[in-house]
């Protein structure tokens, strides 16, 4: 049982209730818990349970019918996230929530040079936090046992390069407190799951623990290794799935994908897996990983070597460095349809990005981010995989409002659609980057969009004579609204403008087109979901920021690898071959065109402005004098931004 204090909760009324429990048999703890302070009961005691919640300073008590209470999702229905490595020399990572955290880094620490150099490779490729043995519990007592503290200095040092939190396992009760001060992250290995002191004693140092499972655990039993830890103190736990032992030998272990979606639904806990241990077999493992990431791990342990024939241990199991970039790409690419983004933090060594970019920090990492729409808005959606949740957020009713915002600085970033796969590009978007010169585009992100007919409680889809969403919204779903042409249709500003008019009014014969988080953001019900035309219905959503002379500052949260993709408008003169000498000058320097859209010039009928999406190719340089060349050939040039592309 769990007993969640008020905010107010003064110490008499603490010790009494502590008293109260004791006196009826119970066993008590205090914890406190992400925002609450709790104080958990267990034993054979009885109480009733409405008695107790009228005790003063008391908010609510959750009786649940699971013995891990802590990590039961009756406790907490809300999913936990985990951050990492918070502090002043290491960005915040999150583990949980709509991004995928990838962790990285040898199975040992060897020497200096070999974990400084897999630090680098694996930071390149996308890699947030760097994994690695310093201390290696071996099946056999003759082989390499690790460097103990030393290598753990080598693997801190790597990690502070590269502004990577590191994560390395502890094998003993008394090296938890000699290795705290150098980890951000302890990691409790799968043949420790059930070293009970060992738990009790990482738990009550307070630091996030990453709990692998053990290869004969059942998922029951692995929770309640995690509860020893939440029990003993720490409030970050995050699960690791590393596969079991099953009659199978072909692989390492069986990676259990079943336990990804249970876990979940009985825990909220972050999960993430290791598919490096899970089949132990290198071509294997980027599989296993994406298969992961299909069945909803918030995020994946790979374990990289830049020579994993020379590894002193698990070379067989260790990817190449072009291995591990490859399976990035793939999960980026993977992400969206999972409604999930690909977490990325700024390098410390970030530099002006091509353009004259500039990483953003200090004060303005404390401003909201700008969006059009209400609460569970797909905008909203996309800026939560962009920033986090925990991002504040600024609702604004138009696009110009977003634009407005950074503009005069109450926004630090905006988060505007631009396209649409099914129905193309938003225009009133693009053409208020030509209002608002001072603006750029920092970053992007596409957002998988099922569309849902959302209504009040009492509705039914007979008794609907209404449907409201955006234009975009009714285009989308064309085949579903034919099927009703008795409906009428009403416009609104945004997907979720639409739902929460009809919470406001209370209607009944009126539904909306949106997304479910819309629906649960006002209290409505999803009378059928996923009325898209196009399952494949994905949005492209831009980032845009504020240009300071010629700067532009970048958010943290986008990280800081190279921009591969740049945005450009122009016009040229009406003659003949003109768009093609431009485009030429694209072809000859090795530029990839993705985009070509004409829009009119307002004011000037029959002349029109080209709008222009280019990846950047490895030579800066060729870019840079195909646009000098660009300019001299066009009129109204726009540089809108240079920026990471999303796959």
């Amino acid at each position: 049982m769990i007993v969640v204090l008020s905010r107010s909760v003064s110490s008499h009324d603490k010790e009494m209730i502590r008293i109260y429990l004791r006196d009826r048999g119970f066993s008590i703890r205090d914890q406190s818990f992400g925002e609450d302070t709790v104080i958990g009961a267990s034993g054979k005691g009885f109480v009733d349970i409405r008695e107790l919640g009228l005790l003063p300073g008391v908010e609510r008590v959750a009786a649940t019918s699971k013995p891990y209470e802590l990590a039961s999702r009756e406790t907490r229905a809300e999913d936990s996230i985990v951050t990492v490595g918070s502090g002043p020399s290491l960005p915040d990572v999150k583990i949980g929530g709509s991004r995928i955290t990838v962790i990285a880094g040898p199975c040992a620490v060897e020497s200096k040079e070999q974990i400084m150099e897999t630090a680098a490779l694996v930071r390149e490729s996308g890699a947030v936090m760097l994994r690695g043995g310093a201390y290696k519990p071996r099946t056999s007592p003759y082989a390499f046992q690790g460097l103990g503290m030393k290598g753990l200095e080598f693997m801190k040092a790597a990690g502070e390069a590269q502004g990577m939190p590191i994560v390395t396992e502890v094998v003993s009760p008394e090296l938890a407190l000699q290795m705290k001060d150098l980890v951000d992250m302890f990691q409790i290995g799968a043949r420790n799951m059930q070293n009970f002191e060992l738990l009790k004693k990482v738990g009550s140092l307070g630091k996030p623990v990453l709990l692998k499972r053990g290869p004969s655990a059942t998922i029951e039993e692995w929770l309640l290794s995690a509860e020893y830890l939440l029990a003993a103190g720490t409030r970050d736990v995050v699960l690791c799935e590393r596969g079991i032992r099953t009659f199978e030998t072909y692989t390492r272990n069986t990676l259990d994908i079943s336990a990804i979606p249970v876990v979940k639904g009985l825990s909220h806990l972050p999960v993430i897996v290791d598919p490096s241990h899970a089949v132990g077999i290198r071509d294997k493992v980027s599989s296993a990983a994406l298969a992961a990431i299909a069945a909803g791990a918030d995020g994946l342990t790979v374990e990289v070597h830049p020579r994993p024939d020379e590894a002193l241990s698990d070379g067989p199991q260790s990817l190449y460095p072009e291995q591990f970039e490859r399976l990035m790409r793939d999960i980026e690419a993977l992400a969206p349809v999972v409604g999930k983004e690909l977490l990325r933090t700024p390098h410390p060594a970030s530099v002006s990005r091509i353009g004259g970019g500039a990483d953003m920090g200090g004060a303005a990492k404390e401003l909201p981010v700008a969006f059009c729409g209400e609460n569970g808005a797909f905008a909203e959606q996309a800026l939560m995989r962009a920033f986090g949740e925990e991002t504040p957020r600024l609702q604004v009713k138009s696009f110009s409002g977003i634009f407005d915002a950074v503009l005069e600085g109450s926004a630090m970033a905006g988060i505007v659609p631009v396209e649409n796969s099914q129905t193309g590009s938003i225009h009133e978007n693009y053409d208020l980057f030509l209002r608002y010169g001072d603006i750029a585009i920092v970053g992007e992100l596409k957002l998988r969009i099922v569309h849902c007919l959302i209504a009040d409680e009492r509705s039914s889809i007979d008794s609907i004579t209404i449907v409201r969403s955006h234009p975009q919204g009714f285009a989308q779903c064309k085949e579903f609204l034919d099927k009703y042409p008795q409906w009428t249709l009403e416009p609104a500003t945004t997907t979720a403008d639409a739902v929460a008019s009809i919470a406001r009014e209370g209607a009944v014969k009126v539904a909306a087109i949106a997304g479910e988080a819309a629906a649960l953001a006002h209290g409505l019900k999803v009378l059928k979901a996923g009325i898209e035309t196009n399952p494949l219905n994905y949005t492209r959503f831009v980032i845009i920021s504020r240009r300071i002379g010629d700067k532009t500052p970048v958010p943290p949260s986008l990280g800081s690898g190279a921009p591969n993709k740049a945005s450009l408008v122009f016009s040229y003169d009406d003659k003949p071959g003109a768009l093609f000498s431009c485009l030429k000058i694209l072809s000859d320097r090795g530029i990839n065109l993705s985009k070509l859209e004409s829009r009119p010039i307002q004011g000037k009928p029959w002349e029109y402005l080209f709008y222009v999406d280019v990846g950047i190719p490895d030579t800066a340089g060729e870019f840079d004098r195909a646009l000098e060349e660009l300019k001299a050939k066009t009129r109204d040039f726009h540089y809108l931004g240079v920026y990471r592309a999303s796959l």
